[in-house]
């Protein structure tokens, strides 16, 4: 009897992770958490120090090409782009999957590609990834992070207002991630990174005078905390989702049939 007693006491209160979802996922993925936050991390170290190269106004290379506005844009973004690759490329970056974005991270939930409970912990290791990223960057460039010229590489809405930057966002966001599940979807799965990659620089170079070129919430709060600059935030967290929420849709229900 005691020993019944013994054994229904235990069965109450021993410690079983996989009986806890949250738990469960934090026990077996917390590698690729640490990857997402990293990840990201990177990314912003890389968009800092690039913008400081070529926007800085006391950098030799800004003052090589001090009225050449597209080409300083147009090399940021083959610059990022490379990022981009090499991160997602990387084998930590196949091992989380790189999202390092929760736009990404909330699509790839509706596709039933990540669980619930992953996403839980991949977007807030996202956006403190990103802000340790930056927070790093003004370790290592110091005063020149913070010019006017730099100011943390902030994403903010140009020419077009709010309303073009939310439609900018929500174009490049939908058809980034249309094009890139098309193509992880076919025999050129191999290029996913380098799609990815190529798109980056395109929409630095012609899209981010209108909106900044985010597509990131966590990318745009990363640097609005380091600046303290909060403009037309509602743009950079719903215009991203909503994008590329629908470009998992179209992947969905069309181009998966097609």
């Amino acid at each position: 009897m005691r020993g019944n007693h013994v054994a229904h006491h235990r069965h109450h209160h021993s410690f079983n992770p996989q009986a806890h979802p949250l738990l469960a996922a934090l026990t077996v993925h917390w590698r690729e958490y640490l990857i997402e936050g990293l990840f990201l991390g990177l990314f912003m170290v890389s968009a800092c120090v690039f913008v400081v190269i070529f926007e800085h106004p006391d950098s030799p290379v800004h003052t090589a090409m001090a009225d050449q506005d597209f080409l300083r844009r147009m090399l940021i973004g083959i610059a990022m782009g490379l990022t981009a690759i090499a991160l997602i490329a990387s084998p930590w970056g196949q091992k989380s999957g790189a999202h390092m974005n929760p736009s990404v991270t909330l699509s790839m939930l509706y596709l039933g590609k990540i669980s619930l409970w992953d996403a839980v912990f991949y977007i807030p290791a996202q956006f403190i990834g990103g802000a340790a990223g930056v927070g790093l960057s003004q370790l290592m460039l110091g005063p020149r992070i913070w010019h006017k010229s730099v100011d943390y590489a902030v994403t903010v809405p140009g020419s077009l207002g709010d309303i073009g930057a939310f439609v900018c966002e929500f174009g490049i966001s939908c058809l980034l991630l249309t094009i890139v599940l098309k193509v992880a979807h076919t025999r050129y799965a191999s290029l996913t990174p380098f799609v990815a990659g190529t798109l980056v620089a395109t929409y630095i170079t012609f899209e981010a005078p209108y909106s900044g070129m985010s597509m990131n919430p966590a990318r745009t709060v990363a640097s609005a905390v380091w600046a303290n600059e909060w403009p037309a935030m509602w743009v950079y967290f719903l215009a991203p989702v909503l994008g590329m929420m629908t470009g998992a849709l179209i992947h969905r229900k069309i181009l998966r049939t097609v």
